[in-house]
């Protein structure tokens, strides 16, 4: 599994409801530390990927699908992994099994791996300072 940063410029805002559901249904897991912008942990190529997406876009709309590896510094913004929705998940559940949030241990200190066993390099995400 690989994560991808995904980030897109709409010139028309008409684009997004369908543009963010199907990034939502799109690979593992998905997070968006900012509006336009996405991290996916998908099996899908970069290729797939926009072949998914782009069947929402217009000739004026922008798209960055990259593999994302090594750092990245967030300022003003968190990072909070989400999966697909359960659909029988029971109204009083609680951060893990049976919802569609992935915990993540947040530190504003040193760099923390966020990474699926079978990736060769993590992705390390630390605070700005």
């Amino acid at each position: 599994m690989r994560t991808f940063l995904v980030s897109y410029d709409l010139a028309s805002p008409n684009h997004t409801p369908a543009l963010v559901d199907e990034i939502m249904q799109l690979g593992q897991a998905w997070a968006r530390p900012l509006d336009n912008v996405w991290y996916l942990r998908a099996e899908e190529t970069q290729s797939e990927i926009e072949a998914r997406l782009s069947r929402h876009l217009s000739g004026d709309d922008g798209l960055l699908i990259q593999e994302a590896r090594g750092n990245a510094a967030f300022l003003n913004t968190g990072l909070r992994w989400f999966r697909p929705r359960v659909r029988d998940e029971a109204p009083d559940a609680g951060a893990g099994e049976g919802t569609n949030v992935i915990t993540f241990p947040a530190s504003a200190q040193p760099a923390q791996p966020m990474a699926d066993a079978r990736d060769e390099e993590p992705l390390l995400l630390r605070a700005a300072s």
